[in-house]
C-alpha cells in the first residue's frame, strides 16, 4: 500500500494506490495506476512528476482513509503531517512511511477509468527498515480495510 502524490504549482496532493510496480530493472522504470477521477491524476498529468511513500504495516487506518477516502478537493490531505519535497518539488510523506521512490513520467496508457503512469525512478530511500511494508493483502485481510470505488481493485458486490 503505497500513497502516490504530486504537485501542481504549489499545490499538493496524494492517494493511496496498490498498484505500483516495477517494470524495468535498468533504468529503473516502475509504472502507477491512478483513477482518473483522483486530484492526484491531475496534478501527476500536468507536473508529470510523482513520488511513491510506501506505508508500514502499523500506519493507522485514520491515516490510510485521509488519502483513501477523502478527496484533496475536500481537504488539505498534508496539514499538519511530516512531509519533505524531493528534487522535482513533489511531496514525499514521511509519516508511517517504510520506503519512498520519486519519478519522472515518461509516458501514460489510459485504461478505462484509469491512467497507467510509466516514469524513470530519480530518487528513491529505505526511511525505517525495522518496519513491514503494508500489502494489499495484508490491508484487506488483518486490518480489514475497505477499498473505495475508484481502486483499481475495488469489486462491486451484488447483493442476493
Amino acid at each position: 500500500m503505497c500513497i502516490v502524490s504530486s504537485k501542481k504549482a504549489e499545490k499538493f496532493n496524494g492517494c493511496i494506490v496498490n498498484s505500483v510496480f516495477q517494470v524495468t530493472p535498468e533504468p529503473p522504470i516502475i509504472a502507477a495506476s491512478v483513477n482518473r477521477e483522483c486530484l492526484t491524476h491531475n496534478y501527476i498529468s500536468e507536473s508529470g512528476v510523482f513520488t511513491v511513500s510506501i506505508l508500514a504495516e502499523d500506519t493507522p487506518m485514520a491515516f490510510i482513509g485521509r488519502f483513501g477516502f477523502r478527496s484533496g478537493r475536500d481537504i488539505d490531505k498534508l496539514k499538519d503531517l511530516n512531509y519533505k519535497l524531493g528534487k522535482s518539488g513533489a511531496p514525499i510523506i514521511l509519516d508511517n512511511t517504510v520506503a519512498f521512490m520519486e519519478a519522472k513520467v515518461t509516458e501514460s496508457v489510459n485504461i478505462l477509468m484509469h491512467t497507467l503512469f510509466i516514469a524513470k525512478i530519480v530518487a528513491c530511500q529505505v526511511l525505517n527498515k525495522d518496519k513491514v511494508p503494508m500489502t494489499y493483502a495484508y490491508y484487506r485481510d488483518v486490518k480489514h480495510g475497505r477499498t473505495p470505488e475508484k481502486a483499481a481493485t475495488y469489486l462491486k458486490v451484488n447483493p442476493k
